[in-house]
């Protein structure tokens, strides 16, 4: 917390602890929303419930909006079903939309039959698009005007609209409600009012659809350093809009998402404080990785006994035992490639949406990487057992019962691990360049290629490649 924000609730808890519930509101009054929320989602229910009494309620609802998932989950039990009608009948319909998707399908609906009709359509229709989608985040408030209007009915329009900060153009349909393009408003205050507006209309205007993801909005953001743009239905007309502070909002949700699907769990963990709630969002990543772990031991074991049969017990104890930097470096190569990808993929960088281009650029990178760590390995390998005094090799060969290797085999066993390692690196980045493409393709987040459950697989892959290499090289 910033040196002002932890000054200011020092000052809200002492006045909590005094109950001096009148200096208290005249301290919250002098406060914007946002400092308001970051107090609230540290305060525990009775002291929330204190501080939501000593509101506006327009601010109340501002506050509501703005803090974290987990802490408005809780706000919701505490405010009661009448004040929490109240405070979503402040926001604007897009923002309510959003509150009302985290309640339960009957709560939301409760709280849609007591607000204002108008309001509540709005609202309705915005909750019948995907979360993710344009449509779901796009504010249905707007200004709009005929082609046949003139400079003074369009300013007219304006002047009895309900608009905001965000209000930057007027856009322009056709008598059939068919978006044509926007007029900025630089033109209206600059022409005579008698002046007709279709001659300047932008019929350039960049625009998205209501089933745009949210993830594209974004990016035809960035790209073309917008501040708002127009949202169109199936049938090119005229629906809403969305603003940069909503892209800014969807950048860190989008983010968010991807680092918790990368790292190998959910945003939905965030939804509230509950441990066990944590706890079992993550354990349905992990309890996979488990099962993956274990095919992992049933090669091993696979193995094990294959080189028992050759007598070459001796030869698997010493292999074995640089497997996991096998496992740990080809999996750390295909994670790194991977996650190229996967941000690429993200911001919509056009050369990250060729996989011809990135499966050359990174194949390349690859070779470079799996030629390195392979001599770099096989070195290690090398080096290794000779760092360990020979008595305790010769002790614990005699304890084991197994014989000691030979130096020609030994020099085996270092080709098997460099060549493992080049293989199994090679193998690995492969899976991290082409999973992200193809769960794209069937509509999976390309982040999860990223996560523990494909690194456990590559994991498999790798023990798998590196025993029989040796085994291989041995015989």
């Amino acid at each position: 917390m910033a040196e002002e924000p932890k000054q200011l609730f020092g000052q809200v808890e002492e006045l909590l602890s005094s109950d001096n519930r009148g200096r208290l509101g005249s301290l919250l009054s002098e406060q914007r929303s946002s400092d308001i929320a970051e107090i609230v989602e540290l305060l525990d229910d009775s002291d929330r419930r204190v501080v939501f009494d000593l509101l506006d309620k327009s601010v109340a609802a501002e506050v509501l909006e703005k803090v974290d998932e987990a802490t408005r989950s809780e706000l919701f039990d505490l405010l009661g079903e009448r004040e929490l009608t109240g405070l979503i009948s402040e926001l604007d319909a897009d923002d309510a939309a959003d509150l009302l998707a985290e309640l339960p399908a009957a709560e939301s609906e409760d709280v849609l039959d007591h607000i204002a009709q108008d309001q509540a359509r709005q609202i309705k229709d915005l909750m019948t698009y995907s979360e993710d989608s344009a449509g779901g985040i796009m504010d249905p408030v707007l200004v709009s005007v005929s082609e046949d209007a003139t400079v003074g009915e369009a300013i007219d329009e304006i002047r009895s609209a309900e608009i905001d900060e965000d209000f930057f153009s007027v856009f322009v349909v056709n008598r059939r409600g068919e978006f044509l393009g926007d007029v900025r408003i630089r033109h209206l205050i600059s022409r005579s009012e008698s002046t007709g507006i279709k001659q300047f209309i932008d019929t350039d205007t960049i625009y998205v659809t209501t089933d745009t993801d949210q993830e594209e909005v974004r990016n035809v953001f960035k790209k073309n350093d917008l501040i708002v743009v127009p949202v169109l239905d199936a049938k090119h007309r005229l629906v809403g809009r969305i603003t940069a502070d909503r892209v800014i909002e969807v950048a860190e949700e989008e983010a968010v998402e991807d680092m918790y699907a990368m790292a190998g769990t959910d945003a939905a963990e965030l939804e509230n404080f509950s441990i066990l709630h944590a706890a079992r969002i993550r354990m349905t990543w992990l309890l996979p990785c488990l099962g993956g772990t274990a095919i992992t031991a049933v090669v091993a074991l696979v193995f094990k006994n294959i080189f028992i049969q050759a007598d070459l017990l001796y030869i698997f104890i010493t292999a074995f035992a640089f497997a996991p930097m096998i496992a740990a470096i080809s999996g750390n190569a295909g994670l790194q490639t991977s996650a190229v990808v996967v941000c690429g993929l993200a911001t919509g960088d056009l050369a990250a949406l060729r996989i011809g281009q990135v499966f050359a650029r990174e194949v390349r990178v690859a070779l470079l990487v799996a030629v390195s760590c392979g001599l770099i390995g096989g070195m290690i390998c090398a080096v290794l057992p000779g760092l360990i005094p020979a008595e305790v090799l010769a002790e614990g060969a005699k304890a084991a019962s197994v014989r000691g290797i030979e130096w020609g085999q030994h020099v085996q066993i270092v080709l098997a691990f460099a060549a493992a390692m080049f293989s199994a690196i090679m193998v690995s980045t492969t899976l991290g360049l082409s999973l992200p493409f193809l769960f794209r393709k069937v509509g999976i987040d390309p982040a999860i290629s990223s996560g523990p459950l494909v690194t456990t697989v590559n994991d498999a892959i790798s023990v798998a490649i590196y025993l029989a290499l040796t085994l291989v090289l041995i015989r």
